[in-house]
């Protein structure tokens, strides 16, 4: 174990779910060694909740840059404000190390490490490297990454790279051994919908489109879950009354993530870097349809990735149409040894152990401090 002995390491996270999740898994895993951990945030960021009472928080200024004038000088006088702030924690916690998750709130903390030669790693959870993480790529010995290949890096800075995974829920990483129900011939086929935490309007408008479009047997055999927006929910019972299907289930939340993405033959969902994650982490094949409006168009590159190891079918969402989803589903559904060979292909791909290999290159990045990556990762 490294000697941070009153000498935490800081985790530098932005106020999103996806930056936030990774944040509180490498913070579980620390703690667990007997490492203090703080965490840093802005004022729109949240703690890790009652569960994680070791982790204090701190919270300091900072804003994503406008479109406007106005909103791009309002972000660096909020970024300048952070800085001093940042700097000022720096001195106060002297901490063993700095890990940054992404997103603006995170800029100044991590730039402040680096003014202080505090050892910096950041976490890309996306196969493009996120805007401010390439702020910062400069400062950081370490940057750990989900994919194998992550676009947007230069030349100069992949040595640095080092392949740790996306951490998962505890809830997710206990489904890893659930094995995949191939769908027996004429037997059901559990179909699970997610659409990001927000649902996805263009999901509730095509799939009962699709379905409908599908020979009565094949309905029949269809079991659906399907996350809705709250505002979509009696239009999508509307679409899927008296289609016939095997059962249904419309929801704007579901709690049991986990246990639906273990029991489904086949997800459709957005391809978020979580979901991503989740869906390898247990091994379950999926239709991604990217986010279109994504920065830097990353849940294509995310989706792309996972097309190419044969777990997932990629449909950008132009071409995401009643006809080419029942095509693409009728093709599936009569073809169990896809779904079989993608669940498989997913399972390989993902890595259930992230907070541990997360945790592991922190504490090398502290032990190690002129090496540039870990020996993993050189491998």
């Amino acid at each position: 174990m490294a000697d941070t002995t009153q000498r935490p390491i800081i985790l530098a996270a932005g106020g999103t779910g996806g930056h936030f999740f990774p944040a509180e898994a490498l913070a579980r895993e620390l703690l667990a060694r007997g490492e203090a951990v703080a965490l840093v945030t802005d004022k729109r960021g949240q703690a890790f909740g009652d569960s994680l009472p070791e982790v204090t928080v701190h919270r300091i200024r900072s804003a994503a840059p406008g479109g406007n004038l106005l909103a791009k000088m309002n972000a660096a006088w909020q970024m300048g404000l952070g800085l001093l702030g940042a700097n000022a924690l720096m001195r106060h916690l002297k901490p063993a190390a700095v890990v940054g998750f992404g997103g603006y709130p995170s800029v100044p903390t991590v730039y402040a490490a680096a003014q202080g030669r505090v050892p910096v790693m950041l976490h890309e959870q996306n196969a493009v490297l996120g805007r401010a993480n390439r702020m910062l790529a400069a400062a950081a010995r370490r940057i750990a990454v989900a994919f194998p290949e992550v676009a947007a890096v230069k030349a100069e800075h992949r040595p640095r790279l080092v392949r740790t995974g996306n951490p998962v829920r505890p809830a997710v990483a206990a489904q890893r051994d659930a094995a995949y129900a191939v769908p027996a011939p004429g037997g059901p086929v559990r179909i699970l919908v997610m659409g990001g935490s927000q649902g996805a309007r263009v999901f509730s408008e095509v799939i009962p489109e699709a379905l409908g479009r599908l020979p009565a047997d094949l309905r029949a055999r269809i079991h659906l879950a399907q996350q809705c927006r709250p505002e979509d929910l009696e239009a999508a019972r509307a679409a899927y009354a008296g289609m016939g299907l095997g059962g249904l289930e419309l929801e704007s939340f579901f709690r049991d993530v986990p246990d639906r993405l273990a029991a489904c033959h086949l997800a459709i969902t957005r391809a978020g870097a979580s979901t991503i994650a989740e869906l390898t982490c247990i091994g379950r094949p999926a239709i991604l349809v990217p986010y279109p409006h994504a920065m830097d168009d990353h849940q294509t590159a995310n989706a792309r990735q996972l097309a190419a190891a044969g777990a997932a079918w990629v449909m950008a969402q132009p071409d995401f149409t009643a006809d080419a989803l029942a095509a693409r589903l009728t093709e599936l559904l009569e073809s169990p040894d896809a779904l079989t060979a993608a669940a498989q292909a997913a399972h390989g791909w993902g890595m259930a152990d992230a907070a541990r290999r997360l945790a592991d290159a922190v504490l090398d990045m502290i032990a190690n401090p002129n090496h540039a990556r870990t020996k993993e990762a050189a491998e």
